[in-house]
């Protein structure tokens, strides 16, 4: 009898905190403020939440084990599908190609992305924590050459941003909440098709005073619906935001997601924090695109990895 109550107390703590994790995750809440930034962890913790299961298995602990199935199962269904593509594909004629880079306040070293934008030739590019300086040095490298048009909200420290396009952009009116400036602009494409990019950046929820900055500017962004939109860059958040999941469900789809790639991480790029990598950049497509294709790539002297989307457009019936 003793042996018994010891071994259930080995089970227990073991299987709990995963069943927590299932049901704060599966329920969208927020119980406290650090759970923003561990929620983003949730593809680990699904991978190790076979442990307890195999546990309580092994020691034949039949409730514990029943509970912490359930728990794996829950948090599986949760991950497991971005692993995998979506065939289910709307009709498309036009392409409209999206790069996004966060600079790291300016630091990505401009060569390589250069380098990037000539490889991949993208219609557009979102730029996150864009400076002057830096600015200035893809300019001087030609990006204004084969980039033309532009909505210039470079600013000092991590605040800036930046869109650059190969067809006329309109700006739109900025984002600016706690002190974040996500820049807006309606690219006018030549199949006939306006589309609203915008450059996403909202606040990294690091402490407890900025995770309402950044939920506000999550909220702040457009919904889908009516004119074509696509929402490209570091939205310090992951799937298992339920913020991303509102935007989501507003009528976008994640590329990374759609094309299978939504485990690839994004940050921390090597060397700069010794964390688990994390999916938090992301380019979200008005689901009446195609989402043909997606990449993450490498910037030297920058701790996100740039990510790149191919979206096929819908056919343009006119006004």
């Amino acid at each position: 009898m003793i042996r018994s109550r010891w071994v259930s107390l080995l089970v227990w703590p073991a299987v709990v905190p995963f069943a927590a994790w299932a049901v704060i995750r599966g329920g969208g809440w927020t119980p406290v403020w650090q759970w923003v930034a561990l929620v983003a962890f949730t593809p680990y913790v699904a991978a190790a939440s076979a442990v307890p299961l195999l546990l309580a298995l092994g020691l034949r602990r039949w409730g514990a084990a029943v509970v912490a199935l359930v728990a794996s199962v829950a948090l599986a269904v949760t991950v497991l599908p971005r692993h995998f593509g979506d065939g289910d594909q709307p009709a498309a004629e036009g392409r409209l190609r999206v790069l996004a880079a966060n600079l790291a306040v300016g630091a990505g070293d401009t060569e390589s992305l250069m380098r990037i934008v000539r490889t991949l030739d993208p219609d557009v590019l979102a730029l996150q924590e864009l400076t002057p300086a830096a600015r200035g040095r893809l300019e001087a490298a030609g990006l204004r050459e084969i980039m033309p048009h532009v909505v210039d909200r470079a600013a000092d420290r991590a605040s800036g941003s930046g869109i650059y396009a190969r067809h006329p952009l309109t700006e739109k009116p900025l984002i600016t909440l706690g002190g974040f400036r996500q820049a807006r602009g309606v690219l006018r494409h030549p199949s006939g098709h306006e589309i609203e990019i915008v450059s996403v950046h909202p606040c990294a929820p690091r402490h407890d005073a900025r995770v309402a900055c950044w939920s506000e500017g999550l909220r702040a962004l457009p919904r889908a619906g009516g004119q074509l939109r696509v929402l490209a860059g570091d939205f310090n958040a992951t799937l298992d935001h339920s913020l991303m999941g509102d935007l989501l469900d507003s009528g976008y789809r994640d590329a990374a997601d759609v094309t299978g790639n939504g485990l690839t991480a994004t940050w921390p790029e090597r060397n700069w924090e010794s964390v688990p990598g994390v999916t938090i950049d992301h380019v979200l497509a008005d689901s009446r695109m195609a989402i043909t294709g997606f990449g993450v790539h490498s910037l030297p002297d920058t701790d996100h990895r740039p990510i790149f989307a191919e979206l096929g457009l819908p056919r343009f019936t006119g006004h």
